[in-house]
């Protein structure tokens, strides 16, 4: 196994400030939901979705909507949202327009879903799997349906959207009757209101990568002062497969044994590719069926016809529970 390089090693990275991200001295290890305070101003509201981190194979998918009073898009119009997709812009800049996105309570709101990556690896390889775009899909809905919950009486939703927008347009219509619903690609970039969304996921993904706080120790190698736990390299690059320093992260991460930490998403090709090649071979033992037909073949006497659970706990009759 590569041992990460020590001064590329960073032990108390700290999770920047930002509101949605609920407690920065935790690891992330569960999806969770954030909503800023509720709008006051008048409606009908407008809303917009928005994602951020749906390819990479480090981290967390963040869904953000953002949504304001439909009165008030003249204002939003010069708050620097407007053709905005908010990867194309610096960390500074996106820090500065959700500074925005929560200056004004009282007509401007937003709200995050982080699905978690173990969320991500887990509903994509159970069977039957939840796919990528299925999760999406419950992520966007249950922002929707809590933001109605909340009282805010939407007019119009705009979403952003990869693939085919026809179907989840006329789903997502059909789920919310009496609402408006434009689904596009590049939505971030013809609607002022998917931009501001835009930025809430892109910020809060970012501020989680930057001071990702590994729940796992690492097995590491003996190292001089025979300690044999070392910190993960924090040199994480962008999590997409094709960036060189998440790849060498890949690479170098491995424990032939355990695998990799949390922040993996174990459903990604370059990670089943990866395990396959260098990890050590599990032969897993499911005794199963096989071990109940066994039990009941070699049980004689009292215990004939008796199930192993039933001869193990002792029951003799129905009785008994």
């Amino acid at each position: 196994m590569t041992k990460p390089i020590k001064d590329e090693v960073k032990e108390d990275s700290e999770i920047p400030s930002v509101p949605s991200i609920l407690d920065p001295s935790s690891p992330l290890t569960a999806s969770y939901t954030y909503h800023s305070p509720k709008p006051t101003a008048k409606g009908p509201y407008i809303l917009g979705v928005d994602e951020a981190g749906r390819g990479p194979v480090l981290g967390p998918l963040v869904y953000g909507v953002a949504y304001c009073p439909a009165s008030y898009q003249e204002q939003l119009e010069g708050l620097g949202f407007a053709g905005k997709d908010s990867k194309t812009l610096n960390a500074a800049t996106r820090s500065s327009l959700l500074g925005t996105l929560c200056s004004d309570p009282d007509s401007l709101a937003w709200s995050v879903r982080v699905l978690a990556p173990q969320a991500i690896s887990s509903g994509m390889l159970r069977k039957p799997p939840t796919n990528l775009n299925r999760q999406s899909e419950e992520a966007t809905i249950l922002l929707i349906r809590e933001v109605l919950k909340g009282g805010i009486e939407l007019s119009e939703v705009y979403v952003d959207a990869l693939g085919p927008t026809k179907a989840w347009e006329a789903n997502l219509s059909a789920q919310f009757p009496g609402i408006n619903f434009t689904v596009t690609a590049k939505a971030d970039s013809k609607f002022k209101i998917v931009g501001a969304a835009s930025v809430a996921a892109k910020v809060t993904r970012d501020a989680w990568i930057e001071g990702w706080k590994f729940e796992e120790s690492h097995p590491g190698q003996a190292l001089a002062d025979n300690t044999t736990s070392i910190p993960w390299s924090s040199q994480l690059g962008s999590g997409y497969p094709s960036d060189p320093k998440t790849k060498a992260w890949i690479e170098a991460s491995l424990e032939p044994t355990f695998g990799y930490p949390s922040i993996v998403r174990f459903s990604w090709t370059t990670v089943k590719v990866a395990l396959d090649k260098n990890a050590h071979a599990v032969k897993w033992t499911d005794e199963g069926q096989a071990g109940l037909v066994k039990a009941f073949e070699s049980a004689t006497g009292r215990d004939k016809d008796r199930c192993a659970v039933t001869k193990d706990l002792h029951i003799k009759s129905v009785g008994m529970l």
